[in-house]
């Protein structure tokens, strides 16, 4: 008989019959329900309602078997709604790449070392909480997580999983699951995981049978009582599921499938508070390029006269009237479900009968143990998965090639692949307030709604309020007035043309790409509305409410604080917005409004410009052999803080006066937010004060309300982006520095305090950079205050140390880089080299080239493992060999080794440097060599003297240096797009001649 073509049933002689050996066994007493089960059994029968089911896999590397294990857990027709895995092998962050839709996931990862590691999902119908104190990771013996699931009508149940690390010590692990279980009461207990200890013949172990013991003593019994490991040589119950329950359990088991060399196991206990997980629904619209044509034609044939009256809120209000109108016509929605399977159009139907052929055959191993068998499954195994592997890279690039010239296609492609931005960001379904709980959905979105429009209300009713400031005391009056020019059509389109496509949708349903597809349809009323509102110094109404949906920053997901607000604000705010920050920022440039100091939402300003500022302060210092001695403030919740009267009364001193302020006046009044999540909405919300989160117009007026700052000392000097604000100060004695600084700090204080923003003194730091070491106390307070001392901090995203060596964000940048690395090894089997460079591109270059002209420079101790990193990912989008040489691979794809690419960019700097196109914060720090032979392009920029290395590999020096080695021609380039192609060419071509 050919063993592939058996039926389960067929093979089904017990694989392990504890029957036996009666007298040995443990089980006996016990109402043993615990049997294998094939795939299709546990599919189609096991999952009822009215249950909670519970099933654990040691994945040996969840990263790795992550897609497998989801594979399996989405043919299931319900849902479990326990999932435990041990062996996750995870490190810090790596929970991000492993989300299960529709679950919450709690994890403990082993510290320092590779492997072990446990985690748990549940699903979001469940009410969950994680057990701190009954979470724990021991060095070397175990890894536990432990959660409750709170229910209101019956026993609240304690879930944990395990993973005890073979060899160590037993009685360690035991007396850690008995001093933790020990206070509970009242309460049903799974605990599962795999403990590698073998109970299948406990009488002969004691170990097994101490073990086996400490667990009957807590009351816990096995529910597993047959091999879930099981090969040719041996079998063994390693893994297992424990509880105090047994009495409800409907029925437990071991799953026949090769996810790894542990067999899965489950259990379903009969709970009827238990309500199976609903399948989400979302409504979607029909945006096929038949309903959008049909859409634009309903439009064009509109005549639009409601829209063309004397007051912008009707005017506005009949305008989106008519348009949402017209998009539901044209645009049905419907609603879609959820669906339970994975949709793989590369397994075709003899793929899947194979699948099946293969599962029969490892069912056959385990019930024969033989090496034949094994060597049989194997075998077949092996040509199934590469048939598989090549019929999906296949499928792929036929799919590429078909949408190689859209995009945006391509991209979700990639994504798929890659499985990134795959799981939707959810909240979970109680949420802790002080000493209550909220559940329901309706009262969730509420409260956020409360918590997110009383946080700058709040913060700055506990501002201290002071009498002895004068707001706007050091602005200078501006005579001159801001004029708002004429809308024109042209100037809109060019705004929403300009626009990234984005399918986030605002109040009304709409989103970006929709109006851009419907532009020329609505273009002339739009218009309208747009100079109306300006004619009239009114913003309308329709366009002052946000939708809010709330986004986890960090920590528990319970708790309100930990989430920040996302607005999506009205499509059409933003292009009105657009075009008053085009007038207002042409005024500000004219008058000199905004001092050199703030880089931040400023055309020609950057996160690096305001680096390469602080930096050179710093390395001027060190090489005059002086201290400088940084105070990095931290404000919260400043943009929500802002006082609108004091807003107002800055702007009008600024010369925003007349219909402009009354303009912004409108802005910032009567503005309203709702919460929404899922299909739930909130009430409306009033807000009071801040600046309108999400808007394009808010951080401008912020950077305008925090512009005098610089005129609260005039002894310290700062650097600001936006709220990112360093005050510095530079001397060759400490003491007498601090004493400088606390007295400078205090008229920083008052001017904060004056200007109702909160100065967070937890996050506030100083550091103190300097060519000595200095292990002395040096104390700093802010308004009595003490502030803590540093010796690194991350601003604008880059980590500074107090030496200015740049190791620790190197360090950090190694880390990303070598994550995404990862994600190139998984996709190059399945995607082209045009789609890796793709990858590459977006998920590599951002790191290297964010403020590499800063950092970059430093050692090459130091920065040549990025190199190497690098050139590991060009081998991998190649497809070459670890020892290829890396100078060919750069040129076939036209791209820049790392060094080069710091160079590259402090150039780009460089040249308009010469072009003084630069802040002038950074321009007065490269003046040209003049003499009367000198002639256009031949000009080079002096070389300030310096004494100490950090100043060298400052960009003052460094970038003057590699600018006056260039020839005439590079200098001469007409625009910075010839400069950098012409820039980039050169170096590629240099990589040829030493080929």
């Amino acid at each position: 008989m050919d063993i592939t073509t058996n039926t389960h049933e067929e093979l089904e002689y017990k694989i392990y019959d504890p029957g036996k050996e009666l007298e040995n066994n443990l089980y006996t007493h016990m109402n043993n329900k615990c049997e294998y089960f094939s795939e299709q059994e546990l599919r189609d029968s096991v999952l009822t309602e009215g249950t909670l089911s519970i099933i654990h896999f040691n994945s040996r590397s969840l990263y790795c078997n992550y897609s497998k294990i989801l594979d399996y857990l989405t043919q299931n027709k319900k849902p479990f709604q326990i999932i435990a895995i041990t062996e996750t092998w995870l490190k810090e962050g790596d929970e991000e790449e492993v989300q299960i839709e529709g679950y919450e996931m709690y994890f403990m990862n082993r510290n320092n070392k590779r492997g072990g590691g446990v985690a748990l999902y549940v699903c979001h119908n469940l009410k969950s909480k994680v057990i701190h104190n009954m979470s724990t990771a021991i060095q070397d013996v175990m890894e536990m997580i432990t959660i409750e699931i709170i229910s209101e009508k019956t026993k609240n149940i304690i879930i944990s999983c395990i993973y005890r690390a073979p060899g160590s010590c037993v009685e360690t692990c035991t007396n850690t699951i008995t001093e933790m279980l020990s206070g509970i009461c009242n309460k049903d207990v799974f605990l599962c995981g795999d403990f590698n200890v073998d109970l299948e013949n406990v009488n002969n172990s004691k170990t097994a049978n101490d073990f086996i013991n400490s667990m009957y003593l807590l009351g816990l019994f096995p529910l597993i009582t047959k091999p879930t490991r099981i090969d040719a040589r041996s079998s063994t119950i390693i893994d297992n599921i424990f509880t105090n329950a047994s009495e409800g359990i409907e029925r437990s088991g071991i799953v026949m499938t090769d996810i790894s060399d542990h067999l899965p196991i489950f259990t379903v206990y009969k709970n009827h508070q238990i309500k199976n997980q609903q399948k989400m629904e979302k409504l979607i619209r029909d945006r096929s390029q038949n309903a959008i044509d049909a859409l634009k034609r309903d439009l064009e044939q509109q005549n639009w006269e409601e829209v063309y009256v004397d007051d912008v809120n009707m005017a506005y209000n009949s305008f989106i009237g008519i348009l949402c109108s017209q998009y539901d016509k044209n645009c049905k929605t419907k609603t879609q479900t959820q669906r339970g399977r994975m949709n793989k159009p590369w397994m075709t139907k003899g793929l899947l009968n194979a699948c099946k052929k293969k599962n029969t055959l490892y069912r056959c191993f385990l019930k024969l143990r033989t090496s034949e068998a094994e060597r049989k499954y194997k075998k077949y195994k092996n040509k199934l998965v590469s048939i598989i592997k090549r019929q999906k890279k296949e499928y792929y690039s036929n799919l590429l090639e078909e949408n190689k010239n859209n995009i945006r296609a391509t991209w979700g492609i990639i994504n798929n692949v890659i499985k990134r931005n795959q799981i939707a960001s959810t909240v979970p379904n109680y949420f802790e307030n002080g000493q209550s709980e909220i559940s329901e959905t309706s009262k969730i979105v509420n409260e956020f709604n409360n918590f997110f429009t009383n946080v700058g209300p709040d913060l700055a009713k506990n501002i201290p309020k002071r009498t002895n400031y004068s707001i706007g005391e050091n602005i200078k009056s501006n005579e001159n007035s801001i004029y708002l020019s004429p809308v024109t059509s042209d100037e809109i389109r060019n705004i929403i043309n300009k626009c990234i496509n984005k399918r986030s949708t605002d109040c009304d349903g709409l989103d970006i790409t929709l109006i851009k597809n419907i532009i020329e349809s609505i273009i002339h009323p739009l218009t309208y509305i747009c100079n109306l509102s300006f004619a009239t110094g009114t913003f309308p109404n329709r366009m002052k409410i946000a939708k809010v949906i709330p986004l986890h920053k960090s920590g528990d997901k319970h708790i309100f604080s930990n989430y920040r607000p996302i607005s999506l604000l009205s499509q059409f705010s933003k292009i009105l917005e657009k075009l008053y920050i085009a007038r207002l920022d042409r005024f500000l440039i004219n008058e000199e409004i905004l001092n050199d100091s703030q880089y931040g939402f400023r055309t020609n300003h950057s996160t690096s410009m305001a680096l390469m500022e602080l930096t050179e302060e710093i390395s001027e210092a060190l090489d005059k052999k002086n201290h400088l001695i940084s105070i990095f403030i931290d404000l919260k919740k400043a943009f929500d803080t802002v006082d609108h009267t004091i807003l107002i009364k800055k702007l009008c001193k600024y010369g925003i006066k007349g219909m402009a302020l009354k303009w912004i006046t409108s802005y910032l009044t009567d503005r309203q937010q709702y919460v929404q999540i899922n299909n739930t909405k909130s009430h409306i919300n009033n807000i009071t004060c801040g600046v309108p989160q999400g808007s394009v117009l808010g951080p401008k007026l912020f950077i305008i309300y925090i512009n005098d700052i610089v005129e609260a000392s005039n002894i310290l000097k700062c650097t600001l982006f936006a709220d990112d604000t360093t005050f510095y100060y530079s001397g060759d004695n400490v003491e007498q520095m601090i004493e400088v600084i606390q007295a400078e700090m205090k008229k920083i204080k008052l001017w904060f305090d004056g200007n109702k923003l909160s100065l967070n003194s937890d996050k506030s730091c100083f550091m103190i950079f300097s060519n000595t070491n200095s292990n002395d106390e040096i104390l700093l307070n802010i308004d009595e205050i003490n502030i803590k001392r540093v010796q690194e901090v991350k601003y604008l995203g880059v980590i500074i140390d107090e030496k200015l060596s740049w190791k620790l964000h190197i360090n950090s940048v190694k880390t990303k880089i070598s994550k995404t690395i990862a994600l190139l090894h998984r996709a190059k089997g399945l995607l082209d080299n045009n789609s890796l460079y793709l990858l590459y591109n977006s998920l590599i270059v951002p790191y290297l080239n964010y403020c590499i002209e800063i950092w970059g420079t430093t050692y090459k101790t130091y920065t040549n493992s990025i190199y190497i990193l690098q050139k590991k990912a060009i081998r991998i989008i190649t497809r070459s060999n670890y020892r290829d040489p890396s100078n060919p691979l750069f040129i076939k794809l036209k791209t820049l080794k790392f060094y080069d690419l710091v160079d590259y960019n402090i150039l780009k700097f460089m040249y308009n440097a010469n072009k003084r196109n630069v802040p002038a914060g950074l321009i007065k720090r490269f003046s040209k060599r003049h003499s009367k032979y000198d002639l256009k392009g031949h000009e080079l920029f002096n070389i300030p003297r310096h004494r100490i290395l950090v100043k060298e590999h400052c960009v003052s020096i460094y970038g003057v240096k590699l600018w006056n080695k260039l020839n005439t021609e590079l200098k001469n380039a007409k625009t910075i797009l010839t400069f950098k192609k012409e820039i980039k060419n050169k170096t590629i071509n240099l990589y040829r001649s030493v080929t």
